[in-house]
């Protein structure tokens, strides 16, 4: 009865596994991620493993991707495109080479290469001009892409005079973070389906009957894997195979690297598990080659994969899960932000039980729903957000999502501004507001009131003791006091971090009073212009639209808030309570980064973001959000973002650290 129960499960994950790859290779309309997959398939292997009786000649384990779908004409490998054995650990890394020691003795070298998450192709070549590219298929036939793959850039047509009589290259197409990004924001803006993830838009982009439409995909190619050659030099070792193909004009991986011991190697994987970030392209491991060809002849392959490589497989950051409800949060300025609840499910590492939708645009173009089964993405330390729906799994006549039209934490309208994505709730007395306005106030880059965080204004709140910033400063500190946590010391600090505030510049008051569109810069921008907050609530819109670094939409924001009653009288209880509304008075900083353009990407450890942008430009120099060829430097802190730093190394933009930034401002040079 038991060995009927395991040959019974081993054809059930049997059929599972064959139906997904069939998802994933054929139709590049996954069901389920790479991770859950992958679950799946260690299951398998287990059960094979313990219990041969149950092994199939047909056992999708034995296997390789999957059958062509007929859109294109159909091609045979010279040599099979095998697919990889995985590990997840530096213990199973070290039963790998274990295992090799049955085959091969002595010293052995590991090449080890980033895992692109993209598509396997292989180009052949004849005369050093490309005469075919095909897709891996079931490892055995692929699918004849010549002609869109051609479009692609990072391709080359045409090899030169010292191209062999025939090659075979392979390697990945794939989709930059930064392309996808912005074919998303085509596809939305013209009403097209946005792509869940890079691999899943490169996949799409290539399967195009028109080539005119891949070409407008931006696409990228990276060789990382000598065929078949004829009439070409011999190679030792797999580095130097790359090194031939990059003179050759074929892309390589920058990150390749020769080990001596699988300790080496087990410390490159976990260092690029750290920065997988750090690059334009998404990477899901790290594949580990023996780097001496003889040594691979002799290890030979099973019949699915190589025994001389393996695939180091990170932690996912993608999971499907089920979508129960989609709800509407209101933050302190009265913006009211669509998320996910999901049935919570571990992704990059952590639980993850609820998920952003950004705004109404955002749901309408993922078309998610409550009921459906979507795709979840955690990456690092970002808040997690739903990439979107797999409709496969849609259950029938599921109705589609509506913005709400009122608040649901106090009944008021919802409005959305001509020409915004974003949506609000425009009482200003809404408890949702509240408690997000009054912790805004007291945080750090505002008035910096030690002691009063969000979760003690939500208690305060919920006492009645708060009701508006201005109420911070007329405390009842004797009904402090008799709360839970609140002994005389901790009371008095609070007394005393309050009073201290009331000192703070006009700009941090600017910040703490939560105007649309007024941040960090605009606010010291503002103050230093206007010199006064009596100023600055009398100003026309016209005269505060003229400074330079406010403009017209900010000066319009800023003109509603101080037009209505409410916010006035806030403003007034604020002077009343004696809090600084007088504007620096020094004169303006020398201008060092006048026509110089520098961006800022990652934490510092003396600046906040905001500060370091507004010190660029009140000493005369732009702080764009993105890399561009007019870029000065980029300023590079701890965990900088992927896409700036590729971009920068790629036009050559110089990248510095804090110390270097500092000079910059004080002296207007990178030396």
């Amino acid at each position: 009865m038991a060995d009927d129960h395991f040959a019974e499960r081993a054809d059930e994950l049997a059929e599972l596994i064959a139906y997904h790859n069939r998802r994933y290779f054929e139709l590049d309309d996954p069901e389920i991620s790479d991770a859950e997959y992958d679950e799946l398939v260690r299951e398998l292997a287990k059960l094979e493993r313990e219990h041969p009786e149950v092994v199939s000649g047909e056992s999708p384990l034995r296997q390789v991707g999957g059958a062509p779908v007929g859109l294109f004409t159909e091609v045979r490998h010279r040599t099979p495109m095998m697919s990889l054995d995985k590990t997840a650990s530096y213990e199973e890394l070290l039963a790998w080479g274990k295992r090799m020691e049955r085959y091969i003795s002595g010293e052995v070298a590991f090449n080890c290469e980033l895992k692109i998450d993209g598509l396997a192709m292989s180009l052949l070549y004849e005369g050093g001009r490309l005469v075919t590219a095909a897709t891996r298929g079931n490892g055995e036939v692929g699918e004849d892409v010549t002609q869109n793959v051609a479009t692609i850039d990072a391709v080359p047509g045409q090899l030169g005079p010292r191209a062999p009589e025939s090659l075979e290259v392979r390697g990945e197409i794939y989709m930059t973070v930064r392309a996808f990004e912005e074919l998303n924001r085509r596809q939305t803006e013209t009403g097209g389906r946005t792509f869940i993830n890079p691999r899943n838009a490169a996949a799409g982009s290539l399967r195009q009957k028109d080539p005119e439409v891949t070409a407008s995909r931006e696409l990228s190619f990276t060789a990382y894997q000598l065929g078949e050659v004829i009439g070409g030099p011999a190679f030792k070792y797999h580095h130097e195979t790359i090194e031939w193909l990059k003179d050759l004009g074929f892309p390589v991986s920058p990150y390749e690297q020769t080990l001596g011991s699988l300790e080496e190697v087990d410390q490159y994987c976990q260092k690029w598990l750290e920065r997988r970030h750090s690059i334009d392209f998404e990477i899901d491991g790290v594949v580990v080659k023996v780097d001496d060809l003889a040594q691979r002849r002799e290890l030979g392959a099973t019949s699915h994969a190589p025994r001389w490589a393996i695939a180091y497989k990170f932690p996912p950051e993608e999971k499907t899960t089920l979508l129960k409800e989609i709800m509407v949060s209101i933050g302190r300025t009265g913006k009211a932000t669509p998320f996910a609840v999901l049935e919570p499910v571990i992704v990059g590492g952590a639980r993850v039980g609820l998920a952003t939708l950004h705004n109404e645009d955002q749901v309408r173009a993922k078309d998610v729903r409550p009921g459906d089964t979507v795709v979840v993405r955690r990456a690092g330390d970002v808040i997690p957000e739903v990439r979107g729906p797999v409709l496969p799994l849609r259950p029938k006549d599921l109705p589609l999502w509506s913005f709400p039209t009122t608040c649901p934490i106090c009944g008021a309208p919802l409005q959305r501004l001509e020409g915004e994505a974003d949506t609000y709730c425009i009482n200003v007395d809404c408890p949702g507001q509240q408690v997000q306005r009054i912790s805004h106030f007291a945080s750090r880059g505002a008035m910096d009131i030690e002691g009063l965080g969000e979760r003690t204004v939500y208690l305060f709140c919920k006492e009645g003791l708060l009701a508006d910033v201005a109420d911070i400063y007329s405390l009842d500190f004797e009904r402090v006091q008799g709360y839970e946590g609140f002994g005389a010391l901790s009371v008095a600090n609070l007394a005393g971090a309050i009073n201290a505030s009331k000192s703070r510049p006009l700009a941090n008051l600017l910040v703490g009073l939560s105007i649309r569109h007024l941040g960090s810069n605009g606010s010291q921008v503002l103050a230093r212009a206007m010199g006064h907050m009596d100023r600055i609530i009398a100003a026309p819109e016209a005269e505060m639209a003229a400074i330079e670094g406010i403009g017209p939409v900010i000066a319009a924001s800023i003109s509603r808030f101080f037009s209505l009653p409410r916010n006035r009288q806030v403003v007034e209880r604020l002077r009343e309570a004696g809090l600084n509304f007088q504007g620096p008075g020094a004169p303006a900083l020398e201008q060092t980064l006048a026509g110089m353009s520098v961006v800022v990407t990652g934490t510092l450890e003396r600046w906040s973001r905001e500060d370091a942008e507004a010190a660029i430009k009140s000493r005369g120099g732009k702080a764009p959000g993105s890399v561009s060829q007019k870029t000065t430097a980029v300023v590079v802190g701890s965990d900088p973002g992927g896409a700036k730093l590729a971009r920068a190394t790629e036009l050559g933009v110089p990248q510095i650290d804090e110390g270097t930034f500092e000079r910059l401002l004080e002296t207007g040079s990178l030396s």
